[in-house]
């Protein structure tokens, strides 16, 4: 007899609908898989054999065909455990049949006959929802993710038996229910309080135009400066997620494998910072079955890279695509998928090999050719991708003893959420459009034009400092983004030179 059973494939961050046939019929005992299953689907066959036996369901000792379809598609994982079993019990005649094409199964089992939960149930039932399926049918642990899809009826099942009595007898149970407004109004604010910075005044500030704008920001600075201590208070002052960038967050942590300790939504800002041993795709992402990478992952986030110059250039040179179009495309042989990135770029480093180069207390030993060496790691291209290039100076040693003084990161995130809301205003009719940090051309045009004494500076400081076009126009988006932290309107003076104090490494070189 002949089963079908619908189940999906991840490509990317999407989903792709699944036909799991089964055939069982007369020939020697054996299961063969066709339509390019992986080692794990080939391994199903020994664990769905197991699995029936031990949850008490018989095993037919015939000839068993497993087609997966479409059958040009590469199918990984042990998503598909579930639906096979189900495939192999209704060919069988040991399960109803008649629910099988109104919903998708997907999870993996246990020798035991319970589901185990599996990555990626966020972007299928997305694409089930759009296909018109009336359900899934998934493991209880991957429930409340899947609830998260509006109109769409989930059942989360602990066992293989609560799967067939659920087909056998459907109206003995209810859809999980989940109420997506109160998922994402509790927001915490991961991270350490900006009140316990003491001094660097000058480098707060920098954080507080990062965060409203979601601007790029490296800070440099001799060992102990407090450069990493500024980067990881970011977290805390972030305008919060709105449910539409939640869901884009959740749908690609739920396929990298993440949300297990994260709940059903990831309700925070990523924030992500690799070791600067990590290779280029890992960055990216990448893999035979292309998974998406650390810039990825800092999705509608941060990415922070601590002591920039000791990663390699060439995983650097990665960054600059995503840094300007907000995606990445992997491209293999049969198979090209786009990842988003839209990402904040938090960078730490020193300005020279021994870290003292400018440092009034502490002589620096390197040689010129040595920093120059050092500095030639940053090609010009990424360093104007940055827009905020921040000095960070040594305490002195009273501002060491003294208590900390500065505001609390509560009173920073309110003027950053208003600044963030005057941008959202501003950007209503340009829905891909959330911050200053990513307006082109011809935003800059309509919402950051310059008054004469204003262009004049602008000008002086791109001969002085040798600024190119896309410097020039970060100077610009950056001047934006103090202009709404202030609550005006129009761009002034007095926005755009405080922005361009922050090209820190312009003026260094």
């Amino acid at each position: 007899m002949l089963a079908r059973v619908w189940s999906a494939s991840i490509v990317g961050i999407d989903a792709v609908k699944v036909g799991v046939e089964v055939d069982v019929s007369g020939g020697l005992p054996g299961i063969v898989v066709l339509g390019l299953p992986d080692s794990a689907i080939q391994e199903s066959r020994e664990r769905v054999k197991a699995t029936l036996k031990n949850a008490g369901f018989a095993f037919p000792m015939r000839k068993i065909v497993i087609n997966l379809t479409p059958a040009d598609l590469r199918k990984e994982g042990p998503c598909f455990d579930l639906p096979i079993s189900v495939g192999i019990l209704a060919a069988s005649e040991q399960v109803s049949a008649d629910l099988l094409g109104d919903y998708l199964f997907l999870g993996e089992v246990s020798l035991d006959g319970s589901l185990r939960p599996v990555a990626g149930v966020l972007p299928i039932a997305a694409a089930a929802q759009k296909m018109g399926i009336a359900g899934l049918v998934i493991p209880a642990d991957n429930a409340q993710e899947a609830a998260v899809v509006e109109g769409l009826a989930v059942y989360g099942c602990k066992h293989l038996s609560d799967v067939v009595d659920f087909l056998n007898h459907p109206g003995r149970y209810k859809p999980v229910q989940m109420d997506s407004t109160r998922e994402i109004a509790t927001v915490s604010y991961p991270g350490a309080d900006l009140h316990d910075v003491k001094g660097q005044a000058h480098a707060r500030r920098a954080l507080e135009i990062a965060a409203a704008g979601g601007h790029n920001l490296i800070f440099v600075g001799p060992p102990g400066s407090g450069k990493t201590m500024l980067a990881r208070r970011l977290p805390g002052i972030l305008p919060p997620l709105s449910f539409a960038e939640s869901l884009e967050v959740t749908r690609i942590h739920s396929v990298a494998g993440l949300l297990k300790n994260r709940g059903s939504l990831v309700r925070d800002r990523p924030f992500r910072s690799p070791h600067h041993s990590a290779s280029g795709p890992s960055l990216v992402g990448g893999g035979s079955f292309p998974r998406p990478g650390e810039i990825s992952l800092s999705h509608r986030g941060v990415l922070f890279l601590d002591e920039l110059t000791e990663f390699k250039r060439d995983v650097l040179e990665f960054l600059r695509q995503p840094l300007e179009d907000g995606y990445v495309t992997i491209s293999r042989t049969k198979l090209s998928v786009t990842f988003p990135a839209q990402f904040t770029l938090v960078a730490s480093t020193n300005p020279c090999p021994c870290g003292y180069y400018g440092d009034t207390i502490q002589q620096c030993t390197c040689s010129p050719r040595q920093r120059e060496q050092y500095w030639a790691k940053l090609s010009g291209p990424l360093m104007d991708r940055i827009d905020l290039q921040v000095a960070v100076n040594r305490l002195k040693p009273e501002e060491i003893t003294q208590q900390p003084t500065g505001e609390a990161s509560t009173s920073v995130r309110e003027r950053v959420q208003q600044a963030s809301d005057r941008a959202i205003t501003r950007f209503q009719e340009e829905p891909n459009l959330r911050c200053n940090a990513h307006m082109q051309s011809r935003h800059l045009q309509k919402w950051c034009k310059l008054d004469d004494a204003s262009r004049n500076l602008l000008e002086v400081a791109i001969r002085k400092l040798g600024l190119s076009a896309r410097a020039s126009d970060r100077v610009l988006k950056v001047g934006r983004t103090i202009a709404d932290l202030a609550g005006d309107d129009e761009l002034k003076t007095s926005h755009v030179a405080e922005a361009i104090q922050y090209r820190t490494i312009d003026r260094m070189q």
